[in-house]
């Protein structure tokens, strides 16, 4: 009797551990956004997408899959995600593994376009997995589909000519002739990098090159971009600064041929970069300690222009909100364009993707933890506070205060112009909410956040 009394005291706190346990999943916020928006209901450059798996190729869509995938690989329970993720991959291959042709008729991998390689990195973890499963014919395709991503960067991909300043560096798009972002860094090095950790014959001629090509792609644009006194990278740098699709380079010492400021985004993707490639780097590469030199270099700086009170970045990250469009616009040719008064903001995607940077930096030893876990700690609380909403009769949350995007040029386009005009009030430059670049970068910073607090139990 007395049995049956002790098990009717313990079933209330049994159920409320159950409930906890439950809660504590229920929280995790990388699921969070996935069930939200990652499997769907986003945006992709203001275009929105109903459904990831009936998505087309673009490098935001990629983002946003492949975060939903690593949020399968940390966990493997959650199967839809997968399934998901390789409907996605299915819908835009052939099946030989090249890549469909797209609605305007061409390859979704456009000549020298950076920007639609790296939603191939899905097909590394997709080819894993298809052949640990046994399902070779699938497996084949997405080792072909990225076989032929690396091969058309590494041989195919415009570069800066021998002779010109930056020799060997890749351009960010062919419309951007001689032109370096730090948005390509992203785009194409760490799928790049991870080609040759998976598939590169260690120690040959050819793997031994390609590292140094990975390599000579960060120091050329950090030489030309960094600014030390600010310890920032300005968002792009032009080996030709007199062309015409570089309007907007700075056209003297110092900096020549820089862009004009500091864009958040631009310089989340180039820490990111950094820290992705570095994750399958050889340490024993001659070039391997210069890269986690310019890693910390950018943590630094990061670091530095940090908002104290909110642990999130601005837009525009060497002012705060007091800084403004100047309502006069900017006059290229005698048209005058990004006319507003506007004020700086904190930014979304930003924040998320050094936040993602600095812990994943932290877990690989790139960045030391004493010193940066409490940035990026910070910083993941100001995200949920700031930016994370919540609906009151339902689980689904949002992501808000993201700059739609931003570029430089070219000539056909004289509004981007690269000032504080312009990335305040450009014409492509909108704040907006469930942008896939938030939500990716999102998900990657609570799936770091997720992994810290599981090895710290």
């Amino acid at each position: 009797m007395m049995k049956k009394y002790i098990i009717f005291a313990l079933l209330p706190l049994l159920f409320t551990a159950c409930r906890q346990h439950q809660d504590s999943k229920a929280a995790l916020w990388s699921h969070k956004m996935v069930d939200s928006h990652g499997l769907g209901d986003f945006y992709c450059n203001r275009h929105y997408q109903s459904k990831l798996d009936s998505t087309g190729w673009d490098y935001v869509s990629g983002l946003v899959a492949g975060a939903v995938l690593e949020t399968w690989k940390q966990y493997p329970e959650k199967k839809e995600y997968y399934q998901s993720v390789k409907a996605f991959a299915d819908l835009n291959l052939n099946e030989d593994g090249t890549m469909i042709i797209n609605s305007k008729g061409g390859s979704a991998l456009r000549p020298s376009n950076i920007d639609d390689l790296p939603a191939g990195r899905i097909y590394f973890t997709l080819y894993e997995e298809e052949l640990r499963k046994g399902n070779t014919k699938d497996a084949n395709r997405y080792r072909n589909a990225v076989d032929l991503i690396r091969n058309t960067l590494k041989y195919d991909h415009s570069r800066i000519a021998d002779g010109l300043p930056g020799a060997g560096g890749f351009f960010h798009k062919a419309i951007y002739p001689n032109q370096m972002w730090l948005d390509g860094l992203y785009m194409g090095s760490p799928i790049y990098a991870q080609w040759e950790s998976t598939f590169g014959i260690a120690d040959s001629v050819e793997y031994n090159a390609s590292w140094d090509d990975i390599a000579l792609q960060f120091k050329t644009i950090h030489q030309k971009t960094y600014n030390a006194d600010k310890q920032l990278n300005y968002h792009a740098w032009s080996a030709t600064p007199a062309d015409s699709n570089s309007f907007w380079a700075n056209q003297q010492d110092p900096f020549f041929g820089c862009s004009q400021e500091f864009w958040a985004r631009g310089m989340g993707w180039y820490f990111a970069a950094l820290i992705d490639v570095l994750e399958f780097m050889p340490k024993s590469h001659a070039s391997y300690s210069e890269i986690v030199d310019i890693a910390n270099q950018v943590a630094a700086g990061l670091n530095r222009w940090q908002d104290d009170e909110s642990g999130l970045w601005y837009q525009l990250l060497q002012y705060d909100a007091s800084m403004t469009a100047d309502g006069k616009g900017d006059t290229i040719a005698g048209e005058v364009y990004n006319i507003g008064h506007a004020a700086n903001y904190l930014e979304s995607s930003a924040s998320s993707i050094f936040t993602y940077a600095y812990l994943k930096g932290i877990r690989l030893g790139i960045l030391d933890r004493a010193t940066y876990l409490p940035v990026a700690e910070k910083a993941y609380q100001g995200i949920l506070k700031a930016f994370i909403r919540e609906e009151q009769r339902s689980s689904k949350i949002d992501i808000i205060q993201s700059c739609a995007s931003a570029g430089l040029g070219p000539a056909k386009d004289p509004s981007r112009t690269g000032t504080i005009n312009y990335y305040l009030v450009g014409k492509d430059v909108t704040i907006v909410e469930n942008e896939g670049k938030a939500i990716g970068t999102f998900i990657l910073a609570s799936l770091e956040h997720e992994r810290l607090h599981d090895s710290d139990r």
